[in-house]
């Protein structure tokens, strides 16, 4: 008998263990993958600690999956796919195909959108089943490792900035330069936007400098967030990145008029912003999601293109507890990435 490793957590918020299991047969519209790495993202401990709704125990998180197809479901191959193809599966898993959203074409935002980890297995793992709609192709410039994150933080970073209202040459600030905001930093300076790093501390600055940036606010400085912003002309949009909504709201009076404020760092606590802020000024408040396999393709290919890569720290699967602890900290630099060498 064929068998693989998972690294699972049997009961919310429980600790990681490495458990055998036997190898699956990917079904109809599946393909089976070797998984070669994968990154693991905050939104992981949605699931870990039980807090999504339908979320079923033993657990197998991880949705930043690189590898690649080592077996083909029925119908899944046709034209496009083959044994040996190098794929990423991220945030989105998959989509149902028929609710309302995906009718109209929006599938990231489908009703029951297919999360790995959540609707099925995710990739902290030797070997994953997904299906075929979900896998976006990796260019031969990027590593397995960094391909993984591109497939949840790269994508939703890229996408949150070119589906703005920021056009090149326009003043865009990125609050945060963690996971999310490194990467941010780096596609806004390759987008053609002047581009703005905020973060925590004066000793960030040259790392932000080094990602591409044009300016660096320090959010513990003297002046206010937004007073730094309008110094410089007010940014036409903001990527909020760090999930803390008092850093978030205190970047809105540092829009220019009819700037956009695009909020991907997820907290449940609400902002603090009043109407008066956003009518006054004509400015927008919007809520972006992550983006589909194709829109993870896109945003691989633009990394190649521009030498965009994530700053990762990688561990092997057998150590999935303390990457884990290591994301859940803040001190992971910047996404800790799980690989099955």
């Amino acid at each position: 008998m064929d068998t693989y490793r998972v690294a699972q957590v049997a009961v919310p918020s429980g600790p990681f263990s490495l458990v055998e299991r036997e190898v699956p047969r990917p079904g109809p519209g599946h393909v089976r993958l070797a998984v070669e790495a994968c990154g693991i993202c905050h939104s992981d401990d949605f699931f870990v600690s039980g807090g999504m709704p339908g979320v079923r125990f033993p657990l197998v998180p991880g949705h930043e999956v690189a590898g690649r197809i080592e077996e083909l479901g029925e119908g899944a191959g046709g034209s496009d796919w083959n044994v040996g193809d190098r794929v990423t599966v991220g945030w989105f898993g998959g989509s149902c195909g028929h609710c309302t959203p995906c009718r109209q074409g929006d599938f990231i935002v489908c009703d029951t959108l297919k999360v790995p980890g959540w609707a099925y297995d995710g990739g902290f793992a030797e070997t994953m089943i997904a299906p075929v709609d979900a896998l976006a192709r990796i260019p031969e410039a990027l590593k397995a490792t960094d391909a993984g994150p591109m497939a949840c933080a790269g994508v939703t970073t890229y996408n949150g900035l070119r589906r703005s209202a920021a056009r090149p040459g326009d003043l865009v600030a990125v609050l945060g330069i963690g996971g999310l905001g490194h990467l941010g930093v780096q596609y806004a300076a390759a987008m053609g936007f002047e581009t703005v790093a905020i973060a925590r501390g004066p000793e960030k600055a040259e790392f932000a400098e080094r990602l591409g940036a044009h300016h660096y606010v320090d959010s513990t400085g003297s002046r206010s967030v937004a007073e730094s912003l309008q110094s410089l002309g007010g940014a036409k949009v903001v990527l909020a990145t760090a999930g803390n909504s008092d850093a978030i709201a205190a970047t809105v009076d540092g829009l220019t008029h009819r700037g956009e404020l695009v909020v991907i760092g997820a907290t449940s606590e609400p902002l603090g912003i009043s109407p008066v802020q956003l009518i006054m000024r004509g400015r927008t408040v919007s809520g972006h999601p992550s983006g589909t396999a194709q829109d993870v393709q896109d945003t691989m290919a633009f990394s190649a293109l521009h030498g965009i890569r994530p700053v990762v720290e990688t561990l092997p699967l057998s150590e999935a507890g303390e990457a884990y602890q290591r994301m859940l900290s803040g001190s992971a630099r910047f996404r800790m990435v799980l690989t099955t060498a």
